[in-house]
């Protein structure tokens, strides 16, 4: 079972709790009751082994697959969500490690992508190429041109991108998956930069990565999972690498013990 002894975000600042979270795949048991909690302005990591069930719990959370059994309160009011329409009419973001950006498109269409800013029946690209820059620049992000296609831009540029369009929403919770995945250096350090940001804003943030010397850049907490359950709630303050890899690789024995 989780302790949430050393977390200190106040439960006035609660804006998501998971409890009890399962979902199986037919015979495959993915999610075996997973309890979470996400405050404002924070940042939580969320960690564990290949197949431990971190994707397809933020994957319920967003709304793409539906939970079996447990809860998911937002906000003081539980919730089911039955699609991604669902998780954003309560203002819950993700950015999938996939990035879903269309290359051929331009920085701002990508941006703007379905809800593209009109005058009369024609989209006033002006406009909207306008409120791209001004998206970045508050974001600080940096592309040559708002005009200039995502497929010429670089990695980092292209999760940048991707992290701004979800925030332009609004969201009150977002998860990102994998953001520094295959990025150089000082492009990690500038997606880093983008989540503070982000959490500043008030935004919960669930960052899911293998990356774990990202997490002591930005990270407030920590939630470990392994084999569908969570196994570990700890303040990043009281870590280090080498008690995080330690509480990820004795996941096991944890549950063995428990049992």
């Amino acid at each position: 079972m989780m302790s949430h002894e050393s977390t200190d975000a106040r439960a006035g600042d609660t804006l998501v709790t998971l409890e009890g979270i399962t979902k199986s795949f037919g015979a495959v048991q993915s999610l075996r009751g997973v309890d979470l909690r996400l405050g404002a302005g924070e940042v939580l990591g969320l960690v564990g082994d290949n197949g431990a069930g971190k994707s397809t719990l933020m994957k319920v959370l967003a709304g793409a697959i539906r939970h079996d059994a447990g809860s998911i309160t937002v906000g003081g009011r539980q919730v089911r969500f039955h699609s991604p329409a669902d998780a954003r009419s309560e203002h819950i973001g993700i950015v999938y490690q996939d990035l879903a950006l269309c290359d051929t498109l331009d920085v701002a269409s990508n941006l703007f992508l379905g809800r593209e800013p009109r005058r009369g029946p024609f989209v006033d690209r002006g406009e909207m190429h306008r409120q791209a820059a001004e998206m970045l620049s508050t974001l600080h992000v940096r592309v040559r041109s708002t005009h200039q296609e995502i497929g010429e831009l670089s990695g980092g540029q292209r999760q940048a991108v991707a992290i701004a369009r979800a925030v332009s929403f609004q969201p009150k919770v977002l998860i990102l998956d994998e953001p520094t995945a295959a990025l150089a250096v000082a492009e990690v350090r500038q997606v880093l930069r983008m989540i503070r940001e982000v959490a500043a804003r008030g935004v919960g943030v669930i960052l899911i990565t293998h990356r774990l010397q990202d997490l002591f850049e930005v990270c407030d907490r920590i939630t470990v999972m392994y084999e569908g359950r969570s196994v570990e709630d700890a303040a990043i303050a009281d870590l280090d690498i080498e008690t995080l890899v330690g509480m990820i690789t004795r996941s096991n024995t944890t549950t063995e013990e428990a049992a």
